[in-house]
This record gives C-alpha cells, sequence and structure tokens, in this order.
C-alpha cells in the first residue's frame, strides 16, 4: 500500500498519468480493506498529493478534508498538516489564493512543531505560487528563494524542476520583466527535469519555456521545443502558474 502511493508521485512525475491515477486510488482502497488508521491516513496523504499534482481539485479537495478530520479525531498532528498542505495546494492553482496562503502557512506552523523537514519544498513552492497570484511578489520571491535554499539543505530535489520553473514564472510578473532572468530559470527547470528524467516536469518547464519565445517572435523555436516534450500528450502536466 505505501509503495503504491509513493508510487503515484512517481509515476506522475516520470511522465505517466494513468499509472498514476491508478496507484493513487489503489493506495486508499487497500487501506480501507485493511482497517488500519495509521495505513488509512498515509494513503490519504499519498492519493491527495497524486490528485493535485493530476489537477483533480474536487478528489484532491475530498481526501484532504478526510484526512483532516481523520487527524483531529485521532489527535495526528503531523497528518493534519499532510492533509492542509495537500489542501492548499490545490486552492493555490484553482484560484483560491488568499485561502491557499492562510492553510499553507497553517500548514507549515503544524509542520515546524513536529520538527520535520520532509516535503517543505514541494509545499513551499506553491505558497509562492499563491502570492504571485495574488502579486505579492516579495514574499513569492522569499519563499521560493527560501525553497531553493531547503532544497540545497536537505538534496530533497525531487521537485526542483518546478521550483525553477515557477521562479521563472515570478520574473514575468515581476513589473520589471525580466525575460532574461527567467529563461535562465526554465533552462534550469529543463535540463533537471532531463537529468531526472522527470517527463512531466519537463513538459511543464517547456510550456512555460514556449510561452516565453512566442512572446518573443521566436515561434519556430518554440514549436521545436514542444514537439519532443508533448510526445504522448501527458495530461495533468499543465502549468501550476
Amino acid at each position: 500500500m505505501q509503495l503504491l502511493g509513493f508510487g503515484s508521485w512517481a509515476a506522475w512525475i516520470l511522465g505517466y498519468p494513468e499509472v498514476a491515477l491508478v496507484d493513487a486510488d489503489q493506495s486508499v482502497k487497500f487501506a480501507r480493506e485493511i482497517g488500519d488508521v495509521g495505513s488509512l491516513m498515509l494513503g490519504l496523504a499519498c492519493a491527495a498529493a497524486a490528485h493535485s499534482l493530476l489537477r483533480n481539485h474536487a478528489t484532491t479537495n475530498t481526501l484532504s478534508d478526510e484526512l483532516i478530520a481523520l487527524a483531529d479525531e485521532k489527535s495526528a498532528l503531523y497528518w493534519k498538516a499532510l492533509g492542509m498542505t495537500a489542501k492548499a495546494c490545490m486552492l493555490a492553482v484553482s484560484g483560491k489564493s488568499s485561502d491557499a496562503v492562510h492553510m499553507l502557512n497553517s500548514g507549515f506552523a503544524a509542520f515546524r512543531s513536529t520538527a520535520t523537514t520532509l516535503y517543505v519544498p514541494f509545499f513551499s513552492m506553491y505558497l509562492a505560487v499563491a502570492y504571485a497570484e495574488l502579486n505579492e511578489l516579495d514574499n513569492a520571491w522569499r519563499c521560493i528563494n527560501e525553497t531553493i535554499a531547503a532544497i540545497d539543505g536537505t538534496k530533497e530535489r525531487w521537485c526542483e524542476a518546478e521550483v525553477n520553473r515557477i521562479a521563472g514564472e515570478i520574473a514575468l510578473k515581476s513589473p520589471e520583466l525580466d525575460t532574461a532572468k527567467a529563461e535562465e530559470y526554465f533552462e534550469h527547470a529543463l535540463a533537471v527535469a532531463r537529468q531526472q528524467q522527470a517527463k512531466s516536469w519537463e513538459l511543464r518547464a517547456a510550456m512555460s519555456m514556449a510561452r516565453l519565445w512566442r512572446d518573443q517572435g521566436k515561434r519556430d523555436e518554440a514549436r521545436n521545443l514542444l514537439a519532443p516534450a508533448t510526445a504522448g500528450s501527458l495530461k495533468g502536466s499543465t502549468r501550476s502558474i
């Protein structure tokens, strides 16, 4: 069951969204059959995160709410924090940025009280997304810089490509419109994704770069970049900011 849950994340990142969906749902199904509360909380947390990556907002919300309620009932602060942050990530990419900021900050406070650093880069980058959507760019940059520092410190690099892509998008939202800085972040995101064979992160980075090049009149370069990245039409790999 645990392997299915974490495997669903790996499947999505590697470019297999259909496998990710099946594994995420199976992890919850098996946990319910086992009847163990700890297993169920783990399954719900993994599935909520997977559905968040897949942009299945309604399912993410349902799973997160169940996890939060169950964790409250069992006084399991760590699992409640995971439920809150998974729900907040969904809010950040579904037009509810103010709610996302509030819930992510609350979730981080709960995380800190458990002394864990696991998944902090992943959740922190969504806080940057929410701040950017609210046009609070100083806070967005603060979160991105803290996220990059956390990745360098903990070596938790599985979302490094997406962190750099988001940094590039924030650069494009800045008043000075720093396209050179954005392109540098997108290039790094592409390089990391390719090195990790992370096809879904690569597609998101390629889409961001292609939009930038299109706006600069580099339409042929944009098409050539997207052609290999979109091979197989990876569902659930659309941009998050």
